[in-house]
């Protein structure tokens, strides 16, 4: 690593000693762009990496509500303005017990770049709160988001920043964030939140999105190193959204998903997962994925006992971690690679330790980054804003075909970059390398600010 970047990681390291997902971003991210700053020793003299790394804004706030026993529960609501270069800032909010600082600027930062792939003019933000809407009533649910919006209100905008769904803000939750967003402006402003229903304003096909948009960069990548989906066994960690989709997409292209996953376990099914099945306990139930096991014979669920999902023990030519942040440690990593995994593609946001990420490069293991391969999801949330604006609706075919478009442009972005710098294979490099050329550039023409 150059004395430049050198420089700026332990700034950063000092200036954040107690956010360590936050450090790994961008240690991982500055490491991957040396061979950009080589060539440009000037951005040394205009601190370009120094106000990268530091966000905008960062805003964090009360949110208290009353539960149906009557009880004040107080929460802390965050919003992380991390970059405006290219768009109004836009990112998910994410409802769990983990969330803090540190979760939210990881994430933001991780958004910068995953915004700028996507070729769309969005910028990068994040927030949410450690609320887990696990377990509460609808109404304690309703009574949250509006506490939540009632404060974050005040930064948001359709020309703002523009929130969206993350983990545990799913639907639902979205429809009470905009309702009371829409009350208190007393207007219409589709374009200030995404992932909203289709009977106020939400667009075809944002659901699918980000799962459908991984199973698309996951057969480019394959297909440019000669291999292909149809016949291969997947594994996907988590249930939720993501991994709904990847696993109905995948499915499609013949390929045959044998496991999935909640933070409880993972079943295994040799035959091939029944999505129906996943969807009604998930998305219906709202239950526990062990039930499958009860409703489809030959299936197996396994308890998870320690910090390592199970998931990543059972063979598999591909794996998709979909659920969290680092759940596939280098442990898991030396497990997949030795059952023969061909490649591993990112469905959640940075859910490979940096350990097990240059395991999985260093044995010839395809890597599709998180930046990358999830970015459909947000690069949809952007056509559903350009819909608002419009006020015109797109079919679901049309939505799917330019998130295709979309996602088959920012394999090539990856790939073009890698070869460029002679990286290989390398698409996590290339990832990097390719938005952050793109940023670099909008900030020299913006100036010192």
């Amino acid at each position: 690593m150059n004395e430049y970047l050198k420089k700026v990681l332990n700034e950063t390291k000092i200036k954040n000693q107690y956010e360590p997902d936050f450090i790994q971003a961008v240690d991982e991210f500055l490491r991957t762009i040396e061979p950009v700053i080589d060539e440009h020793p000037e951005y040394e003299n205009i601190a370009l990496l120094e106000r990268l790394v530091e966000p905008e804004r960062l805003i964090s706030f009360r949110v208290p509500y009353v539960n149906d026993e009557g009880k004040t529960i107080v929460h802390r609501g965050y919003r992380v303005q991390f970059s405006s270069l290219i768009g109004p800032y836009k990112g998910g909010l994410r409802f769990h017990p983990s969330v803090n600082q540190n979760i939210i600027k990881f994430l933001g930062f991780e958004q910068i770049f995953k915004n700028a792939l996507t070729g769309l003019p969005i910028g990068g933000g994040k927030g949410g709160s450690d609320f887990d809407p696990k377990g509460k009533s609808d109404n304690e649910v309703m009574r949250f988001c509006q506490s939540f919006m009632t404060e974050l209100q005040r930064y948001i905008g359709a020309d703002v920043d523009v929130p969206a769904g993350d983990i545990g803000v799913g639907a639902r939750e979205i429809g009470y964030l905009f309702g009371q967003y829409k009350r208190i402006k007393n207007s219409y402003e589709g374009g200030v939140i995404t992932g909203k229903g289709l009977s106020y304003g939400g667009s075809l096909a944002r659901t699918e999105a980000t799962g459908y948009g991984l199973i698309y960069f996951m057969k480019e990548m394959l297909n440019a190193n000669g291999l292909e989906l149809k016949g291969k066994n997947i594994t996907i960690s988590g249930s939720g959204n993501v991994a709904i989709y990847a696993c109905q997409k995948a499915q499609e292209y013949g390929a045959n998903v044998i496991a999935m996953s909640d933070s409880n376990g993972c079943i295994y099914d040799k035959n091939g997962i029944s999505l129906d099945i996943i969807k009604q306990i998930k998305e219906v139930e709202r239950g526990r994925i062990s039930e499958y096991v009860k409703r489809k014979s030959g299936a197996e669920y396994i308890k998870t006992e320690g910090s390592d999902s199970p998931i990543w023990e059972i063979k598999t030519d591909i794996a998709l971690p979909c659920a969290t942040q680092n759940e596939i440690s280098l442990n898991s990593a030396k497990k997949l690679a030795a059952n023969g995994v061909l490649a591993v593609g990112e469905g959640a946001n940075m859910p490979c330790t940096e350990e097990a990420t240059e395991y999985f490069l260093k044995n010839n293991i395809l890597v599709a980054p998180a930046k990358a391969a999830n970015a459909g999801g947000v690069a949809i949330s952007a056509v559903e804003m350009s819909q608002n604006s419009m006020r015109y609706y797109l079919s679901f075919d049309e939505v799917d075909q330019k998130l295709h478009n979309i996602m088959c442009n920012i394999f090539n972005s990856c790939k073009n970059a890698s070869e460029h710098y002679n990286l290989g294979n390398n698409y996590v490099a290339g990832a990097n390398i390719a938005s952050f050329i793109k940023i670099a550039e909008a900030m020299k023409c913006q100036g010192i600010v």
